[in-house]
């Protein structure tokens, strides 16, 4: 099991590396003021979407799942406030997916500065689900 929590942890690492440098990208692309910019942003976004960070997350929660099987027995609310941090954080994947495809198609309608906000989301979650994995509160 110490193999499968390992590659749970690398894996988290990794969902959020994506989930810091995604909405960091679309600070820059909400600033950018040129076409030649703009598409090498697009670029950029799709592949750490689709290349580092949806592949990261995938994982992240196959090998939760696979530790939470095994070690469901009196697992306590801790665990249940850990999986509601993640379901939120899978959504807010799914809004970086809708983000990104905004963009795509010359849609986004916001401004760095929100994009700056947006970017602290994963940091608030990630304290918490760490915090929640560490102590395990009752």
């Amino acid at each position: 099991m110490l193999l499968v929590k390992s590659l749970h942890i690398i894996f988290m690492v990794t969902w959020f590396a994506g989930l810091f440098y995604l909405p960091r990208l679309f600070v820059y692309h909400a600033q950018a003021g040129d076409r030649v910019s703009s598409e090498r942003f697009k670029v950029m976004e799709r592949k750490l979407y689709w290349g580092i960070t949806t592949p990261g997350g995938v994982l992240t929660i196959g090998f939760g799942l696979w530790l939470w099987l095994g070690w469901f027995q009196g697992a306590g609310a801790w665990m249940h406030a850990k999986l509601a941090l993640v379901a939120v954080l899978v959504a807010y994947h799914a809004w970086c997916g809708k983000l990104m495809i905004d963009f795509r198609r010359e849609r986004n309608t916001r401004s760095h500065v929100w994009y700056r906000w947006f970017n602290e989301v994963p940091t608030v979650i990630l304290i918490a689900a760490v915090l929640l994995a560490v102590f395990k509160p009752q």
